[in-house]
């Protein structure tokens, strides 16, 4: 039976590109994101292509919704072999002192309730298939910090906190616990989301930069990682283009570095 792979956040960007790339791994991918728009589309293409999908309307802040992912998965015939807990995002690049609580609320529920949520719901069917995989894609900035980005990497520090102890508590079971953590990955919606709209300065981020990493870039070190002999944990993989030699060092066309 075609072993099934859940990927959230699946309807843009990195979880897309996920989607796509473990479709033509062999998995029968179950694409889990809030638009069923852009999931349906999705879905089609990697049908399309020759692969398995199913499409779920999931929002990773809602128990219900987290429920409804659970079931669907369990209606599959297939072994429930991985799960990749994409689903995240920023809001805002403020200094605390004017950091809008509302902000750090919803990248917390987003990027660490959202994956406890979904992973929790999950781990029965990892664990009965006898050879589980859950990734956690975090960042960079869950193991360095930046000004301005004390909501986003406080988040992300705790979703680091929860990959690390997973893999701790889950030790002798047949579950396997990677952490994959990116640098700059120029995707269509990500600083979007982190300033509002603001297609300007959302582009600013990555002035200069000649060639930062892409979906596709992160989709293949997620697959990579997923793909190993299952003997093989890989505990963390930190991926930045060749231009980010630090969180804090970027070398940008013209000679600046920032």
């Amino acid at each position: 039976m075609t072993p099934v792979a859940i990927v959230t956040g699946a309807s843009s960007g990195i979880g897309a590109a996920t989607a796509r790339r473990l479709a033509t791994e062999g998995f029968h991918v179950v694409a889990a994101a809030r638009r069923a728009d852009r999931l349906d589309a999705l879905v089609k293409e990697i049908k399309a292509a020759g692969g398995q999908a199913t499409a779920q309307v999931c929002d990773v802040t809602s128990d219900e919704s987290v429920a409804a992912l659970a079931a669907t998965v369990r209606a599959l015939p297939g072994p429930v072999t991985l799960l990749v807990n994409n689903a995240g995002g920023a809001r805002g690049l403020d200094p605390i002192e004017l950091g809008s609580i509302a902000d750090w609320q919803w990248m917390y529920d987003v990027n660490v309730l959202g994956t406890l949520r979904v992973t929790q719901v999950l781990l029965p069917l990892l664990e009965a298939s006898g050879a589980g995989t859950v990734i956690v894609l975090s960042s960079t900035a869950g193991l360095v910090v930046y000004e301005g980005g004390g909501g986003y990497t406080a988040a992300k520090h705790a979703q680091t906190a929860l990959a690390e102890t997973l893999r701790l508590e889950l030790c002798g079971r047949p579950i396997r616990v990677i952490e994959i953590d990116p640098g700059m990955v120029r995707t269509e919606e990500f600083g979007l989301v982190r300033f509002g709209g603001d297609a300007e300065r959302a582009a600013a981020v990555y002035a200069g930069v000649a060639q930062p990493l892409v979906a596709d870039d992160i989709a293949d070190c997620i697959a990579w990682c997923a793909t190993r002999p299952h003997h093989v944990n890989v505990d963390r993989l930190v991926v930045r283009p060749l231009a980010q030699a630090a969180q804090h060092k970027v070398h940008r066309v013209g000679g600046s570095r920032s």
